[in-house]
């Protein structure tokens, strides 16, 4: 399996766990957990220089439900944000060294 379908696969992975969301309803602690943790791994992945626009979209768009009140939407958005970070985490510490195999020798 190349590089390239090993890394998007794994992306895959884990923007569905992202995805997964609970029967309870979300509170505001729970938005605030998940936010912290999204805004902590995109702070991360700022540090590696990959931040992805996406991420910082999925965490306006939490702030955005939260301010509505729908704490559901935005603790999706929070996960879906933090999913988004790791993933471009990922690629990031991936590529440090992969694109050597890349390389025409």
């Amino acid at each position: 399996m190349s590089i390239f379908k090993t890394s998007l696969l794994s992306l895959a992975s884990v923007l569905l766990i992202a995805d997964a969301t609970s029967a309870l309803a979300a509170t505001e602690a729970d938005y605030k957990t998940a936010l912290s943790a999204a805004e902590a791994a995109n702070k991360e992945a700022a540090g590696l220089r990959n931040q992805w626009t996406v991420t910082a979209a999925a965490i306006a768009a939490a702030k955005k439900a939260a301010e509505a009140g729908d704490f559901d939407k935005a603790v999706a958005s929070s996960n879906e944000a933090e999913a988004l970070a790791k993933a471009s985490i990922f690629q990031a510490t991936n590529e440090k060294t992969l694109w050597k195999d890349m390389e025409i020798r």
